[in-house]
């Protein structure tokens, strides 16, 4: 894997400018270290805190939640915008039952739906339109998941997409994996795609901001 790509005095920057968190989300921090969970990390998971604050919304996907760190933020957002739904999606049942632990201490349980499933596919299932989408799922199949999500995202929403600087990799010429492919076919797509207004954030390992404006609707 490539070197990091920023310093890591950046990366110690942004995160102590973000307020504490309580204790729930501090352990699930420090648990996130102590195994090498690839969490989204504390800034980001504040600047995806403030955007569905700034958006106002209330119907949140997540594709891909992990143990439910990122779910957290986006959780505490719609709270705090009124109350609504969290969809946390994970294939693995201990990664799933963890979330639930976490974010029933957080006092989640009324927020966040769980379910164990392939991500897209579960999406795809869901009834009802979402105002945010966050896809953290495999790179190699980012691509693959845009149609489905241009189906369940409602006008005016935002998709949020991360690792889009994978770790350095998109500038290696060499690099023919299947997962810096997706990275960057999914990047080309967002950016070129008249239905969406997409720029990269470079924070942490980059996260695409993509507003969904599709022509016609």
């Amino acid at each position: 894997m490539a070197e990091p790509m920023f310093h890591p005095q950046l990366m110690d920057y942004l995160d102590g400018l973000v307020p504490a968190r309580d204790e729930v989300m501090a352990e699930m921090e420090a648990y996130a270290r102590e195994v090498r969970f690839p969490i989204i990390g504390t800034a980001a998971g504040y600047y995806n805190y403030i955007l569905a604050r700034i958006t106002g919304a209330t119907q949140v996907f997540e594709l891909g939640s992990g143990f439910g760190y990122s779910t957290a933020w986006f959780a505490r957002a719609v709270k705090e915008n009124g109350g609504g739904g969290v969809h946390h999606v994970v294939w693995d049942e201990d990664l799933s039952s963890k979330a639930r632990g976490y974010l029933g201490r957080l006092g989640y349980d009324d927020i966040v739906e769980f379910h164990v499933g392939e991500a897209v596919e579960t999406l795809r299932n869901t009834p009802g339109k979402f105002d945010l989408m966050f896809n953290d799922i495999d790179k190699h199949g980012y691509p693959a998941s845009i149609p489905v999500i241009k189906d369940k995202l409602k006008p005016g929403g935002i998709l949020l997409i991360d690792n889009m600087l994978w770790h350095g990799a998109i500038f290696n010429a060499e690099d023919s994996s299947d997962n810096t492919a997706g990275v960057k076919l999914v990047t080309e797509m967002l950016t070129t795609d008249p239905d969406f207004k997409s720029t990269l954030i470079p924070i942490r390992d980059g996260m695409i901001m993509s507003l969904y404006l599709p022509i016609g609707k």
